[in-house]
């Protein structure tokens, strides 16, 4: 039976409960993390956790637990649930309040979740075959409006984004920024790859610091592949010869077809084939073990 860490107790799914006057829930007041672990090695939960205090500090949301205090409940979480390779939402909300936005009614200490379980985003089918996406109209948050590096409990963008991508028979799409560019997608980063060389979204327009792309960006560097981070149009994606996804859950995916046009030969690239394997390499290695 799954239990839930809330608050330094653990619950019975079933009985996993939060009060309906936490502002996480009225007002998507807080901040997550999605995790992985691969063969009981969190993977890269320093940089999760230091991305999540980050977030916290960005909306003036003190978090109750120190760093270490946090990854201990993550790995403790784990052990009770006995499992090896898990997905990890770790949450921590605003907590009890009044109906008012007012963060100062929210009296008491942050609540904080850690909730481990498996995930398959994607069927394994679309790793081999790749993926199939569109463009939609929902625009990706204005980062004056809502900071993309604040990975915050109101992804209302993003589903939209979503419904707007199943609506039309696809698993994925792309968002653009307010000036038309390419920002990312629903849930993940987007790499395009031209002559062997990388070319990805920079932070500043719209797109979330991932922890997976982060990792392509490092195993690149590594393997001696010249990565560009600068603005991308739908254009370049277009006449690319390969195309991937980056993210938590998603992990490395390619991408054979955008707005019906065929990207490259229409088969994953040797490049994306080739940093995938070298992505579930480093998994194995670069975390913290439980």
């Amino acid at each position: 039976m799954m239990k839930v860490y809330i608050n330094g107790k653990f619950y019975e799914k079933e009985n996993a409960k939060i009060s309906v006057f936490d502002h996480g829930f009225l007002y998507g007041d807080g901040v997550f993390e999605g995790i992985r672990s691969y063969k009981r090695v969190v993977f890269k939960l320093k940089e999760h956790i230091d991305r999540l205090f980050e977030s916290a500090q960005s909306i003036c949301l003190e978090i109750p637990l120190t760093k270490p205090r946090v990854i201990k409940a993550v790995c403790e979480t784990l052990r009770v649930n006995t499992l090896d390779n898990a997905y990890i939402r770790l949450i921590v909300s605003r907590g009890i309040g009044d109906l008012g936005l007012d963060p100062r009614k929210c009296k008491g200490n942050a609540t904080v979740v850690v909730i481990t379980d498996k995930i398959a985003l994607y069927p394994e089918r679309l790793y081999k075959e790749g993926l199939a996406i569109i463009t939609v109209p929902t625009i990706r948050n204005l980062p004056e409006a809502l900071n993309p590096q604040i990975k915050s409990l109101n992804y209302l963008n993003n589903i939209l984004a979503k419904i707007e991508a199943i609506n039309c028979g696809y698993e994925e799409a792309i968002m653009l920024d307010s000036l038309g560019y390419v920002a990312e997608c629903t849930g993940d980063n987007i790499f395009i790859a031209k002559h062997n060389e990388l070319y990805t979204p920079p932070q500043c327009m719209g797109t979330l610091r991932g922890i997976t792309r982060d990792t392509i960006l490092e195993i690149a560097s590594k393997k001696g592949i010249t990565v560009h981070e600068h603005v991308i149009t739908r254009h370049e994606v277009y006449i690319a010869d390969e195309c991937f996804l980056t993210g938590t859950a998603a992990e490395v995916i390619p991408v054979v077809k955008v707005d019906g046009r065929k990207i490259g030969s229409g088969r994953p690239g040797s490049l994306t084939l080739k940093l995938m394997q070298e992505f579930h390499k480093v998994t194995k290695k670069e975390g913290v073990k439980y």
